[in-house]
C-alpha cells in the first residue's frame, strides 16, 4: 500500500472516531436532562504497616550458602517471637539459589553460591513499626528494608469516595436545575472511576547505616509523628432527568 493511502485511511478512520464520538456525545445530551462531572474523595488514617526486606546469604557452596540464610531466618522468627508476634503473621516468600561469577575472569570462575528469599509483615499495632525495623536491620544478610502504610480495606474507601463524588455531582446537578427554574429529578446514568494512592514509603534504610545505631541512640526522625493519612479519590460522571 502506497504512503498516499496510508495516510488517507488514517485521515478516514479519524473522521469516523470523531463522528461516532459526536453521536454519542449527541446521546448522552438528550432533552430534559442535566450532565455533570464531579470528583470526590476519602482520607483516613492507615491502620496497617507493611515491613519488607530481603534475606540474602552468599558463601562457597550452595548448602553453605544456604544454611547461612536459614540461621537469618531463624533470627527473623526470633525477634517477633520477643516482640509477641507469631512468626506465621509473617510471609516469607520461596527461596533462590543461584551460582556467582566473577566477571572479571575472562573464564567466568564460579566464586560462590546466593540464597536468597523474601519476607513481609503486615502490623496493626503501630508501636511496635520502631523496635522492629531497627531489630531486623541487624540480622545478617538484611537487604533492601523498607516501611509503607495502607489500608487493609481498601475497597471500602474507594466506596466511600464514589459517595463523595456523587454526592457533589448531585449538587452541581441541583444547582443547573434551580438556575433554570426546574427541578432535579432521577439520576438516568452514571460512570465511575477510582483511583488508589501509591504505598507510602516511610523508611527504607541501607545496612550499614542501622548497623551503626545503638540502642541509646536518639528517637528516629519520624517518632511520634503521625503516618500520612491515606487518599482514595473516584471521579463520577452523571446524568440527571429535570422536571
Amino acid at each position: 500500500m502506497s504512503l498516499r493511502r496510508v495516510i488517507a485511511a488514517s485521515c478516514l478512520l479519524l473522521a469516523l472516531t470523531v463522528i461516532m464520538t459526536a453521536q454519542e456525545r449527541a446521546l448522552m445530551a438528550q432533552p430534559n436532562t442535566v450532565s455533570v462531572g464531579a470528583d470526590g474523595k476519602f482520607e483516613s488514617a492507615p491502620d496497617t504497616a507493611l515491613i519488607q526486606f530481603n534475606i540474602s546469604a552468599q558463601d562457597e557452596t550452595s548448602k553453605a550458602a544456604y544454611d547461612r540464610a536459614s540461621r537469618a531466618a531463624d533470627r527473623v522468627r526470633q525477634i517477633l517471637k520477643s516482640n509477641g508476634i507469631d512468626p506465621k503473621s509473617a510471609e516469607v516468600g520461596f527461596y533462590s539459589l543461584e551460582p556467582v561469577y566473577d566477571w572479571r575472569n575472562p573464564k567466568r570462575k564460579l566464586v560462590g553460591y546466593r540464597v536468597s528469599t523474601s519476607v513481609s509483615l503486615k502490623l496493626k499495632d503501630f508501636s511496635k513499626v520502631g523496635p522492629l525495623v531497627q531489630q531486623f536491620s541487624e540480622v545478617e544478610g538484611n537487604e533492601n528494608q523498607g516501611l509503607s502504610y495502607t489500608l487493609e480495606n481498601i475497597d471500602e474507601a474507594k466506596q466511600k469516595a464514589v459517595q463523595d463524588a456523587l454526592a457533589r455531582a448531585r449538587a452541581s446537578a441541583q444547582t443547573v436545575a434551580q438556575s433554570s427554574g426546574r427541578g432535579l429529578s432521577d439520576l438516568l446514568y452514571a460512570s465511575v472511576d477510582t483511583f488508589e494512592p501509591p504505598r507510602l514509603l516511610a523508611a527504607q534504610h541501607a545496612m550499614g547505616d542501622m548497623r551503626m545505631m545503638k540502642a541509646e541512640a536518639a528517637p528516629a526522625p519520624t517518632a511520634e509523628f503521625s503516618p500520612q493519612k491515606i487518599t482514595v479519590t473516584a471521579h463520577v460522571n452523571a446524568v440527571f432527568g429535570l422536571k
